[in-house]
């Protein structure tokens, strides 16, 4: 900075304010200044500036899949708002798999994110997250919530989403409906699950386990999952997914059946990932806004490094239902 300043005959300390871009300096100053630093090969060191500041100006993230297109378009939501504010991202993927989200999250910690935003692992507890808790790391959890902490979410109704798809099928006039893609481990599987449970009750239809398919939220699972409900004594007319990867890959057992789903089955996904309207035929499923729950999720982050001490805070989003190609009325035998 001493040799910009001396050449260009300025302080250093216009030289420090134009090589982060401050708008107290005139652009044609910062321009030559920047111009000058480039053909001088430097490099801002963003690690002995976190020291400086006590802020690295990035956000870790935690996702326990990010092939699923839902996570992909959350991380992009992320990944905007986060660069408007200054801020880049740190990602870590880890599966479904509770030693290796450990081995992640504790390398997102070793890289001191100003905060982190984290989908959890099936299985995961409180104790999992006791030890970013502990080292008072700004928590958000997005999608999936755990029980018996005290930290932000921001997440969809995944309960009410469910309630939408059943009582579409039901109004159709579907009464054998399968759930295919049924996990206990996850906060998104429990509710969405109740919510089709609670919908049979009420519409006083019995809960008949050999329609249920427990499985991650995967293509395989649906895939297996609707032709094993297909092989049941009585078997469903319809069935909702837990996600729409699960439908994509039902769409795809019933062609292994030599059917075809919105003509002899009807199928609602869940999530509304992009992929959902490009199908043939295009995916009937709830809409969850994964857009607005990303950006959400980063503004919350911000805010919790802001306010460490605030109360925590939830927003759950309401979720609408999309009607495409994939449900119709039951089939006459």
């Amino acid at each position: 900075m001493q040799i910009i300043a001396d050449h260009l005959d300025v302080s250093t300390a216009t030289v420090s304010l134009a090589l982060r871009g401050s708008p107290l300096v005139a652009d044609a100053t910062k321009q030559r200044v920047q111009k000058m630093a480039r053909e001088m090969g430097y490099s801002y060191n963003r690690s002995a500036a976190s020291l400086r500041t006590d802020r690295t100006n990035i956000l870790g993230v935690g996702f326990h899949d990010i092939t699923n297109p839902y996570f992909a378009e959350l991380l992009a939501a992320i990944e905007e708002t986060a660069a408007a504010h200054g801020r880049s991202i740190l990602l870590g993927t880890y599966a479904e798999n509770l030693e290796r989200q450990d081995r992640v999250l504790n390398t997102l910690k070793e890289y001191r994110p100003d905060g982190m935003i984290i989908c959890p692992a099936g299985g995961t507890t409180a104790e999992t997250l006791a030890h970013l808790m502990a080292a008072q790391v700004p928590l958000v959890q997005l999608s999936r919530e755990i029980d018996g902490v005290d930290l932000d979410f921001v997440g969809s109704d995944d309960r009410h989403g469910t309630v939408l798809a059943m009582e579409h099928l039901l109004e159709l006039g579907h009464r054998r409906i399968a759930f295919l893609g049924q996990s206990k481990l996850i906060s998104t599987g429990c509710n969405r699950y109740r919510g089709y449970s609670e919908m049979l009750a009420k519409y006083g239809l019995p809960l008949d386990p050999a329609l249920v398919y427990s499985g991650w939220g995967t293509r395989e699972t649906g895939l297996k999952g609707v032709q094993t409900v297909l092989d049941a004594e009585n078997p469903p007319t319809a069935a909702v997914c837990f996600n729409d990867l699960t439908a994509f890959g039902a769409m795809l057992g019933l062609r292994h059946r030599g059917l075809e789903a919105g003509e002899d089955f009807s199928l609602v996904g869940c999530d509304d990932v992009q992929e959902a309207a490009q199908w043939y035929p295009a995916l009937t499923t709830i809409k969850n806004f994964q857009d607005d729950m990303g950006r959400q999720s980063a503004e919350m982050l911000l805010r919790r490094i802001a306010e460490p001490a605030a109360p925590p805070r939830r927003v759950v989003l309401k979720p609408d239902l999309v009607v495409r190609g994939t449900t119709a009325p039951p089939r006459k035998r």
